[in-house]
């Protein structure tokens, strides 16, 4: 298990930008903190009204961006102009090299979580999606390699999920993915069962990285209301 609390993130603040990162990014660097199989960053942002990224480049790189709070207007050199909002997420495959910013031109701060994921194949030709999704209590598919269910489609052998569970209700592993798996908490708790068989609990912006046959993993449960959860399923 490699279990990243909240708490000990890397931590960059400005006075735009509050971003906590759950493994090496920019000029934080911990080798013990490089990713987890191909996913290879995980940024839970918020950005200050009126403020935001300008214009920087991208290439080989399966980009996520899943809206939490807000609106985020992006625009990129593929010649997309869209605005990003709450319950929506995007995706951008960089391949041979993309230019785009993000900016928030709302009247408040907004928060996203941006996701990078290493492809498959390199030099692909850049693409862009994006699209709501509804969230119940249940876990709802945004990513899937096959792009089933509605889910978006990349480069990569890797599924995404999350679910708002209201307190009592259990979560099941779905079947579809590889064997490691990455819980990240984006709001409110989670508990499970420790290995010593006591109750732990999970609460925002903690991670933990598993194997699928961990049996705490089939144990998860929502503790409060604003329980709000990402599930990472991918091979080595």
């Amino acid at each position: 298990m490699k279990f990243r609390a909240s708490t000990e993130r890397f931590h960059s603040q400005f006075d735009w930008l509050d971003s906590w990162h759950s493994f090496s990014f920019s000029h934080h660097y911990d080798p013990r903190w490089m990713g987890f199989g191909p996913l290879r960053v995980i940024n839970d942002d918020t950005v200050a009204a009126g403020r935001g990224f300008g214009m920087h480049p991208h290439q080989d790189m399966e980009i996520v961006t899943v809206m939490v709070q807000g609106q985020l207007n992006h625009r990129d050199s593929m010649g997309h102009s869209e605005v990003l909002k709450a319950g929506e997420v995007q995706r951008m495959s960089a391949g041979t090299g993309v230019v785009h910013s993000e900016m928030n031109l709302g009247e408040e701060a907004c928060r996203f979580l941006q996701i990078w994921i290493e492809p498959d194949q390199r030099d692909l030709k850049p693409d862009y999606e994006q699209k709501p999704f509804g969230i119940g209590r249940d876990w709802t598919a945004l990513l899937d390699p096959s792009g089933r269910d509605a889910a978006m489609a990349i480069s990569q052998t890797l599924f995404l999920w999350r679910a708002k569970p209201q307190p009592g209700d259990e979560l099941s592993l779905p079947a579809e993915g590889g064997p490691m798996l990455w819980l990240q908490l984006i709001d409110g708790a989670l508990s499970w069962t420790s290995e010593q068989g006591e109750p732990a609990t999970l609460v925002k912006g903690d991670g933990v990285g598993l194997h699928r046959d961990d049996p705490r993993l089939h144990r998860l449960r929502g503790t409060d209301s604003g329980a709000d959860v990402l599930l990472f399923a991918m091979n080595a």
